[in-house]
């Protein structure tokens, strides 16, 4: 029924199209005559008058087949662009100087301006029809919009080809309520010049005043080849607005360098980090993923089921998942096996803990290169619960580490962390050893071993930016330990990459370390997530300070001073140099850490700080009392928001009441 009825309107649309041209035909003849006898119409010989009578017929057909060859029942003038103008143009050129011809071969008599002049008016009816419905479409649009009070007042920053677009994209587009009032760049020769009739107004120190100026309700950034470090200093100027921000994608995200409204997004996180994506040779991680089997341990964890994903689109021979959780392990799976059909796809539930098992897999299906994922990451719980990060972070690995030598792993990339530099709680002291294990048997059997070190990535499992959301979402408050808390950021297909070019750079006991930039204050970083959600910090949204958390430190480190950098061809990866250390000793003490943390006797802490001397082990406290107290800290707070609230509410209704 819907068809029948889209097919009703066009039909109408084409029909009407065809009577006005052919009326045109006929006015651009007649107004043709007028101008060659200076609009006197009794000054026109009867037998031009005649001639053009007699051919008109014949003129109409031929035009309307020309039109159609020309697809000028076929386009759609609501978006017409410079194609539909030239299409027009050619149509009308060549409808003259056929209309000539008909004339000059069939013997009539007409004066020589006429056909010129029949071509020019002909241009400007058949134009000004076109765009005149476009005209009118858009206005009609505006009055609705106005009417029903939900027009948005726009500000595009950026003047180039993508701000251009998007702005004739907006103007022409039914569904869109919005309303582009002026433009911003930086670049002073574009100032005060017009885009489709929207004036660039100034450059990115006039943003706020203009926002003020033009009502702005919306503000988007239409700068995708722009340096992140760039959208960042525009964002924090745009957030003194109160408008809300969109962004389009980067250009490295717009694979056909098309740009349309659909892909304008909400202003996120990682447009405040300010630093560039990782760049990475696809050819190498191609030509030693291609055709390997590879295996995944932690594979349906955040960093591992991205492992999964990019190592997917490189076509290995086969991948192996490896996963204690099984709902993570379905969810990767059921992934990959809609996006890659060919996929040779193995997905196993196992413990890295458990040695025979470990053992097991690599015989069965001898992967060539093993990324190890698998480990308790949260900061605060392994604190409480120590023994359980020695047990899986330290000998998981170890575990694993083994199976690979004795069954001819080639490479072997390990995950670490940038609290493995001098330590101040246990999941970076377990991190440590890890990396300490990778690099006493890089020495010691043919499997080359190799760490990636990084800080947090955006998003993943217990992060703080998934806590920020979620506190925003509930009306606040929401928590930072302390106000002068800084962190390292990268997103996680830039950890993944790195993860995957450390394999094609590694000879062997290297920690790969990334470039990450400028270090984030997580202060800054919730009161960012607050605005960008449209609401003022302190204001809608409280932020509490609950202290620092048992094992955490100010600022983390991405390198030990003993460690020294070395380059790599990515300029954005450097390589800490191994340190050394006495084997022997280490797995003597190794021995004993591991026979303490399975008997649950004792304080492993001392033990740890034996074998990673770099860890800091801070002043006891009642972790469980700590935490008890924070928790009731927040109780409180959200029970005496939720009063106030009350109150109000109670407030306003007896007003109501008393009207």
């Amino acid at each position: 029924m819907k068809k029948l009825i889209i097919d009703k309107k066009l039909w109408f649309r084409r029909t009407f199209l065809i009577l006005y041209d052919i009326a045109a035909m006929a006015l651009a003849g007649l107004l043709a005559l007028l101008t060659r006898f200076e609009f006197r119409f009794y000054s026109i010989e009867i037998k031009y008058l005649d001639s053009m009578w007699k051919f008109m017929p014949l003129n109409i057909l031929l035009t309307l087949f020309i039109f159609y060859l020309f697809r000028m029942y076929q386009s759609l003038w609501a978006y017409a662009g410079i194609t539909e103008v030239q299409n027009i143009l050619s149509a009308c050129v060549m409808s003259a100087l056929v209309h000539m011809l008909e004339i000059l071969v069939l013997d009539g008599h007409m004066p020589r301006t006429y056909y010129p002049l029949y071509g020019v008016y002909l241009l400007l009816l058949i134009l000004s029809s076109r765009f005149l419905y476009r005209v009118l479409r858009m206005k009609r649009n505006q009055w609705i919009a106005k009417r029903d009070g939900n027009i948005k007042n726009v500000m595009i920053i950026g003047a180039g080809e993508a701000g251009s677009t998007l702005i004739k994209e907006i103007t022409n587009s039914r569904f869109l309520t919005t309303t582009v009032k002026c433009v911003i760049d930086d670049d002073q020769d574009k100032i005060g010049s017009f885009i489709h009739g929207i004036k660039v107004v100034g450059n990115r120190n006039f943003i706020t005043e203009a926002a003020n100026i033009y009502n702005i309700d919306q503000i988007i950034l239409a700068l995708p080849s722009v340096s992140r470090k760039t959208i960042k200093e525009i964002i924090l100027i745009c957030k003194e607005t109160n408008c809300t921000i969109k962004t389009l994608p980067g250009i490295y995200q717009m694979v056909n360098g098309d740009v349309t409204i659909n892909q304008v997004r909400d202003i996120d996180v990682e447009d405040l980090l300010g630093r560039e994506p990782v760049e990475v040779d696809l050819e190498s991680i191609i030509g030693y993923v291609t055709g390997k089997v590879i295996l995944v341990t932690g594979g349906g964890g955040s960093i591992g089921s991205e492992i999964c994903r990019q190592i997917a689109g490189h076509h290995p021979k086969q991948l192996i998942i490896v996963d204690f959780y099984e709902n993570n392990a379905y969810e990767i799976q059921q992934e990959l096996i809609r996006k890659y059909k060919q996929l040779d796809l193995v997905v196993l539930i196992a413990s890295v803990r458990n040695t025979n098992r470990m053992n097991q897999i690599m015989e069965q299906y001898h992967p060539d290169i093993v990324y190890h994922a698998a480990a308790h990451k949260h900061v605060p719980l392994m604190e409480v619960s120590p023994n359980e990060a020695v047990k899986n972070n330290v000998f998981g690995t170890l575990k694993t580490v083994r199976a690979a030598a004795d069954n001819g792993v080639k490479k072997f990339v390990l995950i670490s962390t940038d609290k493995a530099v001098n330590p101040t709680n246990i999941m970076g002291a377990s991190k440590r050893i890890c990396e300490m294990i990778i690099q006493s048997y890089n020495r010691k059997c043919a499997t080359e071993f190799v760490a990636v070190r990084f800080g947090n990535v955006l998003g993943s499992n217990g992060s703080v930016i998934p806590l920020f959301r979620k506190q925003i979402e509930e009306g606040g408050p929401v928590t930072v330990t302390h106000p002068d808390i800084v962190r390292y950021f990268m997103t996680i297909p830039e950890a993944v990459s790195l993860v995957l070019q450390a394999g094609a750079y590694a000879k062997g006991g290297e920690i790969f370390i990334l470039n990450m930039g400028e270090p984030v204050r997580i202060l800054d970083l919730a009161k960012n997530m607050i605005r960008l959600s449209g609401f003022v910090p302190e204001e809608d949204i409280p932020i509490i300070f609950t202290g620092i958390r048992p094992g955490e430190k100010l600022y983390e480190e991405v390198l030990m001073d003993e460690e020294g950098l070395q380059e790599t061809p990515n300029k954005m990866i450097r390589i800490g140099k191994p340190i050394e250390f006495d084997e022997e000793e280490f797995y003597i003490r190794l021995a004993r850490l591991k026979e303490v943390s399975y008997n649950e006797t004792g304080d492993i802490r001392e033990m740890i700080h034996e074998i990673v001397p770099t860890y800091i082990r801070q002043e006891e406290t009642k972790i469980e009392e700590d935490l008890e107290k924070k928790q009731n800290a927040l109780w409180d707070l959200k029970m005496e928001r939720k009063s106030q609230e009350m109150k109000s509410f109670i407030g306003k209704t007896g007003e109501n009441t008393s009207r």
